[in-house]
């Protein structure tokens, strides 16, 4: 024993924790000799560790994909008209409810008709007058005919009276339109609907004078029934979908037809789907953009004009494409890749290429074959990188949860060899 030791009294056979020490050792190295001699590392199942994770998988199976694209676009009328005033005059009353449904034709407003009417009964009078006028000088040419004929009469003074009875035809013609513009400007008076729709606010009131010159405004009527969507496209978008249509890699609907569906600002899909009506053929030059426009039913009155939504467009199908939820791939600066079970279950990287995205679903293009699984959940209960896994169905609530492993039966008793230590 060290002259150290002798002097501060200390003998490890002497001392408890001494005595627990020394047997502690020998038990510790029983332990890691059994331990190699195993030849399992810790925490593998084969040595009582935690079993593979459990993660949810999908089956890649291809089906017909419709290629979507999704772009904003605003809402306008099919019909608008603007209620003008086509004569002067002061508003005497409005004859409709803002914000209704009116009819072609229907009364709007009534505009003080009383010149237009005091006109429009002078200009009869003098239609009358020109009438009469005109009777007169017919009946002398008549008289006068059978005259001249005889060479009673002189042919000059026959001349006279046809020229005469021209003339009252003329004022009687000049009477006639007299009549109808003023009739025209009576009519303006009462200002009507010129086409059937809903409509807005009154922008004047009773008493209000209105000008004919300056086509005062006074309403405006929208038809609302079905609306139009105008949206854009990228040029490189749309030509991209014809070079592969042309190579037979997607087909077009079956019925020829291109469906719409419109998304509200709230994210809810309208039920009735809408039609695509024409393409425009002119690109933009200053936005590259080529204008599209979809006629949509509008019968619940949910679309209103000027409205921000967003458009659905079906423009071609694939024939055989495969659809993967969102959350399994992973997209970086690098590319897109998700988790592939390999052999031995072991998640296997896999570097995909993807399109347009459909309800919450990528449309994967190329990287995957069919039969092959995909891990879609349970990407944290891998621990460990490269370790097998327990693949299980997918159902979209989350990957099945394993019930908790049993303690493994060959743990060491450590308490016991401590009180055995210690008698």
């Amino acid at each position: 024993m060290s002259p150290f030791r002798q002097t501060l009294g200390f003998s490890p056979a002497k001392h408890p924790l001494g005595r627990f020490a020394l047997l502690a050792i020998p038990v510790a190295v029983a332990l890691v000799a059994c331990g190699a001699k195993d030849g399992a590392p810790a925490g593998a199942p084969g040595a009582g560790g935690p079993p593979p994770a459990t993660v949810g998988v999908v089956t890649i199976a291809p089906q017909a994909v419709a290629l979507q694209s999704e772009l904003p676009g605003r809402v306008s009328p099919v019909r608008v008209a603007q209620v003008r005033a086509r004569v002067n005059g002061v508003v005497l009353q409005r004859l409709f409810k803002e914000g209704s449904e009116v009819k072609a034709g229907q009364v709007l407003y009534q505009i003080d008709a009383a010149p237009y009417k005091a006109t429009f009964e002078s200009a009869q009078a003098s239609l009358a007058k020109a009438q009469a006028n005109l009777a007169q000088a017919s009946a002398q040419v008549d008289r006068y005919k059978p005259l001249v004929e005889a060479n009673a009469v002189s042919k000059q003074e026959y001349t006279t009276l046809t020229t005469a009875q021209k003339q009252a035809e003329a004022d009687v013609a000049t009477a006639k339109a007299a009549v109808a513009s003023s009739r025209i400007n009576l009519e303006y008076a009462s200002v009507t609907a010129p086409i059937s729709g809903r409509i807005g606010q009154s922008l004047v009131t009773e008493g209000a004078l209105v000008s004919a010159a300056e086509a005062t405004q006074l309403a405006v009527i929208q038809q609302t029934g079905t609306m139009y969507v105008n949206f854009t496209q990228s040029t490189t978008d749309v030509l991209r979908l014809r070079k592969a249509i042309a190579a037979k890699q997607m087909r077009t609907s079956g019925d020829g037809t291109v469906a719409v569906r419109v998304v509200l600002e709230d994210g809810t899909e309208l039920p009735r789907p809408g039609k695509l009506l024409f393409s425009d053929l002119t690109v933009d030059p200053s936005s590259g953009q080529i204008t599209l426009r979809a006629e949509v039913p509008n019968t619940d009155g949910l679309l209103l004009p000027g409205q921000y939504v967003r458009v659905r467009l079906s423009q071609a199908e694939l024939p055989a494409g495969v659809l993967l939820p969102q959350q399994a791939v992973t997209r970086t600066n690098q590319g897109d890749t998700v988790l592939v079970i390999g052999p031995d279950n072991k998640p296997v990287p896999r570097p995909i290429k993807v399109g347009n995205s459909q309800n919450n679903q990528w449309v994967v293009l190329d990287g995957l074959k069919p039969g092959e699984k995909v891990i879609v959940d349970g990407f944290q209960k891998m621990m460990v990188p490269g370790a097998p896994v327990n693949p299980v169905p997918w159902t979209g609530g989350g990957a099945a949860t394993p019930a908790a492993p049993a303690a493994p039966a060959s743990a060491p008793a450590a308490p016991a060899a401590t009180a055995s230590a210690s008698k």
